[in-house]
C-alpha cells in the first residue's frame, strides 16, 4: 500500500460527497466487517451519496493481518458507487486520522473508528440536523455526552471521561461534549487546518475540536448509540493513556495562537 495517491482509480469522481477516513491499527478482526457495511450501506442509500463515497483506511504499524485485509479487500472490490483507498502512515490514531484528511477529496469527511462504534447513527443524525437547518453545518459529532445518547460504560471508564472532560475545560476552555466521538467535517475547512496538527496519538480531535472553538466554529452534537459490538469490546484507553491526554492538553494551550490563526483562514463564518 502507499502512503498517498495522486492517480484516479476506478470508480472515483472529481469531488466524492464524502470521504470516510478509518484508521486502522490491529485492526484485522474487524476491518473488513466495517468497510463492507459501510460500502453495502452507501449502495442502498443512493439519496444519502449523489455522489461517489470515498472510503480511506490508513494503516499505521498494524503487527497483524491489517495490511492483508485491505489488500484483499481493494482486490475484490465490487461497489461502483463507493471507491476505496488503502494507504499506510506512520503509527498513532491521530497521525493515520490526519494523513487520511490531507488524502481526502470529499465535500464532507467523516472520520470514525475501525469497529464502527455507532452505526450508522451519526451519519442519519447529521442527516436531520441538515434538514431541520436546511443548511450543512461545518462540523457535526457523534457524540456520547448528548443527553439522547444511549451509552453503558463501565465505572472505570465513566471515571475516566468525567476527569478528562474537566480537566479539558478547565484547560481549554472548550465547550463541546464529547471531542472524542466520530466527527463529521466540511473537507475544505478539514483539510486547511490538518497540516497543522500535531497529535499522534487519542488527543488527535480533541486538538481539532480546540482549533475549530478558536475559530469560532461551534460543533453541532448529534446522540447515538454505542453497538452491541463496540460494548463487547474492552476499552482500548487506559488510565495512562489518561494521564498522558491530561499533559496533552497543557501542550494543546500552548499552541493556542497558532491553532487559531490556522483555523481561523480556513473558517470564515
Amino acid at each position: 500500500m502507499a502512503t498517498s495517491r495522486t492517480e484516479p482509480v476506478r470508480g472515483e469522481s472529481a469531488t466524492p460527497e464524502l470521504s470516510v477516513v478509518i484508521p486502522a491499527y490491529n485492526s484485522g478482526e474487524v476491518l473488513e466487517s466495517t468497510v463492507r457495511q459501510f460500502a453495502e450501506y452507501f449502495s442502498a442509500n443512493p439519496a444519502k451519496s449523489t455522489n461517489p463515497v470515498e472510503i480511506i483506511v490508513v494503516e499505521n504499524g498494524s503487527t497483524d493481518n491489517t495490511a492483508d485485509v485491505c489488500a484483499a479487500l481493494s482486490a475484490a472490490w465490487s461497489w461502483p458507487a463507493v471507491t476505496f483507498r488503502p494507504m499506510t502512515s506512520d503509527k498513532g490514531m491521530g497521525a493515520a486520522l490526519r494523513a487520511g484528511i490531507i488524502a481526502s477529496r470529499g465535500e464532507r469527511v467523516l472520520l470514525t473508528a475501525d469497529d464502527l462504534p455507532f452505526g450508522f447513527g451519526d451519519i442519519e443524525g447529521a442527516n436531520r440536523v441538515m434538514a431541520d437547518l436546511g443548511s450543512v453545518p461545518p462540523v457535526v459529532i457523534g457524540s456520547k455526552a448528548h443527553a439522547e445518547s444511549e451509552v453503558q460504560r463501565g465505572l472505570l471508564r465513566a471515571i475516566m471521561t468525567g476527569g478528562f472532560a474537566t480537566l479539558r475545560r478547565a484547560i481549554l476552555g472548550t465547550r463541546t461534549g464529547d471531542p472524542q466521538g466520530t466527527f463529521i467535517v466540511d473537507g475544505t475547512l478539514v483539510r486547511q487546518i490538518a497540516p497543522a496538527l500535531a497529535e499522534r496519538g487519542f488527543l488527535f480531535t480533541t486538538e481539532l475540536d480546540y482549533a475549530l472553538e478558536l475559530a469560532g466554529v461551534r460543533p453541532v452534537e448529534v446522540p447515538i448509540r454505542l453497538s452491541d459490538d463496540h460494548l463487547a469490546h474492552a476499552s482500548r484507553i487506559s488510565p495512562k493513556d489518561v494521564i498522558q491526554m491530561a499533559n496533552g492538553l497543557l501542550s494543546l494551550r500552548r499552541r493556542k495562537k497558532e491553532l487559531a490563526a490556522v483555523a481561523g483562514q480556513g473558517y470564515r463564518g
